[in-house]
C-alpha cells in the first residue's frame, strides 16, 4: 500500500517521492480520501476563465467573479482560501500551484477603479494565512516558496492634504513583483512598489519597503541586505 502512494504522490508531484515508514497508513488512507474529494470538487465546478488538469479544491474555497481566475495544471486550495478576481487582468495562477489554508487574495479595494489583479508562475507554494491585496498588481515568478502569514500590499493612501481626511483622499498604487527561485519567511510584508531579484532569501517578519536585487539574502524593519548568495 505505501509503494502504491509513493508510485501517486511521484504522479502527481512530477518527481520520484518515497512516502517516509513512520507515518501511519490511516492516516495516508484519510489523507488520500480528502485528496480524492476535493479533486472531485474541482471536476465539478464551473464557471472559471480557465481550469487546467487536477484542481484540487478543499471544502469551504471561496471564488468570485470565476471568470475572470485562470488556473494551470495541478493548482490546489486549501480550507477557507477566498480568491476575488474581480480586476482588469483577473488571477492567474500557474502549474504546480499550493495556496495554505485561509489565504486571502483580493484584487480590488473600490468598485469605482478596480484593480490590476494578480499573476504567478509556476512551482509556487505558500502557507497558512497569506494576504495578497494585488489592487496595483502583483506579479511573482516561478519556483517561488513562502512561509505563513507573508502579506502583499500593492496600494497606498494619499495623504498629502492635511485639512482633508486620508480616507477621502484616494489611493496611489505601483505593483509589486518577485523575481523566479525566491524564499521568502513568515510574517513578510511586501509594501507597495517593490521588486524583489532572482534567487532572493527573504527572513522572516521582515519589511520589505525597497528593491532587492538577484540572489540577496535580506533581513529586517526595514528591510536590509546582509549577504549575497
Amino acid at each position: 500500500m505505501r509503494k502504491i502512494v509513493s508510485f501517486l504522490a511521484s504522479k502527481l508531484k512530477g518527481k520520484e517521492m518515497v512516502i517516509d515508514e513512520n507515518i501511519p497508513m490511516s492516516y495516508l488512507f484519510f489523507l488520500g480520501l480528502d485528496f480524492f474529494l476535493a479533486i472531485l470538487r474541482g471536476v465539478l465546478l464551473l464557471g472559471l476563465g480557465s481550469k487546467g488538469k487536477m484542481f484540487v479544491k478543499s471544502k469551504s474555497v471561496k471564488l468570485l467573479c470565476r471568470s475572470k481566475i485562470q488556473l494551470g495544471n495541478n493548482v490546489r486550495l486549501g480550507e477557507k482560501v477566498l480568491i476575488d478576481g474581480l480586476s482588469k487582468y483577473g488571477v492567474q495562477l500557474g502549474n504546480n500551484v499550493a495556496i495554505g489554508s485561509s489565504t486571502i487574495i483580493k484584487c480590488t479595494g473600490s468598485f469605482t477603479d478596480i484593480g490590476e489583479g494578480l499573476k504567478i508562475g509556476n512551482n509556487f507554494g505558500c502557507g497558512e494565512n497569506c494576504f495578497f491585496g494585488s489592487a496595483g498588481g502583483i506579479e511573482i515568478g516561478n519556483d517561488v516558496i513562502m512561509g505563513q502569514s507573508v502579506r502583499f500590499h500593492a496600494q497606498n493612501h494619499n495623504y498629502s492634504d492635511i485639512n482633508k481626511p486620508i480616507r477621502e483622499q484616494g489611493v496611489n498604487q505601483i505593483g509589486i513583483k518577485i523575481g523566479n527561485d525566491c524564499w521568502i519567511g513568515s510574517g513578510v510584508v511586501f509594501l507597495d512598489g517593490v521588486k524583489v531579484g532572482n534567487g532572493c532569501v527573504i527572513g522572516a517578519n521582515t519589511l520589505v519597503n525597497k528593491d532587492i536585487p538577484d540572489n540577496s539574502i535580506a533581513v529586517g524593519n526595514p528591510v536590509k541586505v546582509v549577504k549575497q548568495r
